[in-house]
Parts: C-alpha cells; sequence; structure tokens
C-alpha cells in the first residue's frame, strides 16, 4: 500500500451557504496493477475485476490479478464501450458511437461468468454520448456526455452533459444537469464515469483530472448539487465502487494501462 495525496484537502461544500469548506483527508490507494484493457474504465464483482478499452471487455481475478476471460465485440457494433457495471446477476455496460456525429447510444448487457453478450438496448434520441449506467430505487441511470470539439455535435458542448432517469422500460423519467462548479472541470471533454454509492450520492468523474465529484440528485432541482470534490490517484475515466470492500474505489490509469484501487475518504451528504 501506498498513500496518495495523504495531506491533500476534500473539498466539502456547503452550497446551501453558497461557501467551501475544507477538511483534511486524502485518498489512500490501495492496490495497482498491469492491464492493458484499461483504457476506458473498470467494473468490479465480488470476485472479479472487468476492464474495458472499447470494443474490448477482459475478466481478471481480483486476487491474484490473473486474466480469466476475455470478449472482444466488433469495432463497427460496438465502437465505444465506455464503462460497465456488475448489476444483479449482469455485466450492463454503455455504448455510444463517438466520436462519430450524430450521436448514438445503447446499453449492452453480458453474462459477467463467460462474459458472452445477451442483448442490446437502442437508446434512441439520447442527449449525448452513453457514457454510464447504473440502477437504484427501482430506475435505471445514466450519463450522457457532450463535447466541445471532436465528438462534438454543433449547438451542443460539454455544458450539455447530463444525468436521466429511466424507468424499467427505458422511458426518460427526469433530467439533470450538472453544477457550473463540476462542468468547469470536465471541459474540454465531459463526464465519463459515475455511479452511485451506498450514501445515494452519485460520484462522477471526468476524462482527465484526478478526482471524482459526489453529487445529489434532487428530484425537485433540475441540478444535481455538489456534495463533495474528491482527490484520487486516477486521471478520471470510468469508476466502479469495490461491492464487498467499504468505500473502496476502483478506476484505472489509462496512460499507464493500470487498474487502480483506493480508499475514499466519508462524505457527509
Amino acid at each position: 500500500m501506498k498513500p496518495f495525496l495523504a495531506g491533500a484537502s476534500l473539498l466539502i461544500l456547503a452550497m446551501a451557504a453558497g461557501s467551501v469548506l475544507a477538511r483534511d483527508a486524502g485518498a489512500v490507494e490501495v492496490a495497482r496493477f498491469q492491464a492493458p484493457e484499461a483504457r476506458q474504465g473498470v467494473a468490479v464483482g465480488a470476485a472479479h475485476i472487468y476492464a474495458v478499452d472499447n470494443s474490448t471487455i477482459a475478466k481478471y481475478d481480483k486476487v491474484t490479478r490473473a486474466k480469466l476471460a476475455e470478449w472482444k465485440g466488433d469495432p463497427a457494433r460496438f465502437p465505444h464501450i465506455n464503462s460497465c457495471a456488475v448489476i444483479g446477476a449482469e455485466l450492463v455496460c454503455a455504448n455510444s458511437n463517438y466520436p462519430q456525429t450524430p450521436m448514438r447510444s445503447s446499453v449492452e448487457v453480458f453474462d459477467p461468468a463467460t462474459l458472452a453478450h445477451l442483448r442490446s438496448i437502442p437508446l434512441e434520441g439520447a442527449p449525448g454520448s452513453l457514457t454510464w449506467v447504473d440502477r437504484r430505487d427501482g430506475s435505471w441511470w445514466a450519463g450522457f456526455a457532450n463535447y466541445d470539439g471532436r465528438g462534438g455535435e454543433a449547438g451542443r458542448d460539454h455544458r450539455a452533459t447530463v444525468v436521466v432517469r429511466f424507468d424499467e422500460a427505458w422511458a426518460p423519467k427526469q433530467t439533470w444537469r450538472y453544477p457550473d462548479e463540476v462542468l468547469a472541470r470536465f471541459a474540454p471533454s465531459s463526464n465519463s464515469g459515475g455511479i452511485f454509492g451506498s450514501d445515494g450520492l452519485i460520484y462522477a468523474s471526468g476524462h482527465d483530472r484526478p478526482e471524482i465529484y459526489a453529487l445529489k440528485a434532487d428530484p425537485a432541482s433540475p441540478t444535481l448539487s455538489l456534495v463533495a470534490i474528491l482527490p484520487a490517484p486516477i486521471e478520471g475515466q470510468a469508476i466502479a465502487w469495490d461491492p464487498v470492500q467499504p468505500r473502496i474505489v476502483w478506476g484505472i490509469s489509462r496512460a499507464n494501462r493500470e487498474v487502480v484501487a483506493f480508499r475514499a475518504p466519508p462524505v457527509v451528504p
């Protein structure tokens, strides 16, 4: 183990008061290993880790780090799988045609045991490129990225990045925009990862900054509330909470093709 940013500040944003409070706390790195597929993000189950790279998903043993299986899809059909999440008995992944336009997105579902592809769910008329999917309180939640340059569409930039709640049939029910503080940190790229914590907050990441954002979705507000900015030993990209180790977040170092795990400090919702 090695500490990362042990003396860094965890910024807790008191949004109601409009002030910024600082608390000494830092992420502590607990694991790091090489995975050639660690290019877009990572998913984590009780015993396995899944590294994601566009048209490739690789399954690793969480303890030994041995590579157990690999799925390779047709890049024409699966051009940009950005993230996956172990949800119930399935591996649910976010796919888009990034950087092509007009933007098209789909949810791709796999068997986490064999990595066999099970089904596709096209998301017609999506408000951006799908980057992450999660499930909470009987709803599907998804992040849709928009970009300033490559992969962007005319009339929209990173400020159009949103989170959408869907019902069981994938009909959109509510949309939230990101707060300006987070959008500024996404620029000129966008939101890459997102997943709910056990505290009910959405933990989101960008494409390059070494930090993740804890956010609250209030049904009465069109904008997510920023609760905290957490320093992290990753350069953005898709992230995952460990389902059996409390406060352990998994992510990647895209530059080094490494899977990284770190213990995140607690956040007060």
